[in-house]
């Protein structure tokens, strides 16, 4: 296994964790907040999709999708509070822009030789991905740590552990 299939393991891990905990959430249920100080998971999927251009974008200019008209001001931190469901995408909405945003990241990360991995990344994200290969690799990570808040959800609604 090379340094891209295994960046490429890690990120369809996160997704098969995290498909699996939205699959039978309703829109309604995915309005609802694991404990009052933690964030919807509509918004938290939106922050995701939003973070995953970013970071990938930063990382492989113009390798990216550009999201639909309004995406990145909807799911921007001003906005976590809100509990209006018309100010948020559909569920459905929401993992069509995901596919297409993860389609870019996988896209771009084929394209990348081991030495463009190595590479730095720009001093912005070099706290949390200090390479290239990072950045990557921090696309399923970062999506299994928000699974964690739903499971709770999950749980508080009476469906079984999955995992």
């Amino acid at each position: 296994m090379n340094s891209r299939e295994a960046i490429k393991l890690s990120i369809n891990t996160g997704d098969m964790i995290s498909m699996a905990y939205l699959q039978d959430l309703s829109d309604e249920q995915l309005m609802q907040r694991p404990h009052p100080e933690c964030n919807h998971i509509k918004w938290q999927i939106g922050h995701l999709v939003t973070s995953e251009r970013m970071m990938i974008e930063s990382v492989v200019p113009g390798s990216m999708p550009s999201l639909p008209e309004g995406f990145s001001e909807r799911y921007g931190k001003e906005r976590a509070s809100s509990d209006d469901p018309t100010a948020f995408d559909s569920k459905e909405e929401l993992l069509r822009v995901y596919q297409e945003q993860r389609g870019g990241t996988l896209a771009a990360l084929e394209k990348l030789t081991d030495e463009e991995l190595d590479k730095p990344s720009p001093e912005s994200m070099q706290a949390y991905a200090p390479t290239v290969a990072a950045a990557f690799s921090m696309q399923g990570s970062h999506w299994i740590m928000h699974a964690g808040q739903w499971a709770v959800l999950r749980r508080q609604l009476g469906k079984p552990p999955l995992f």
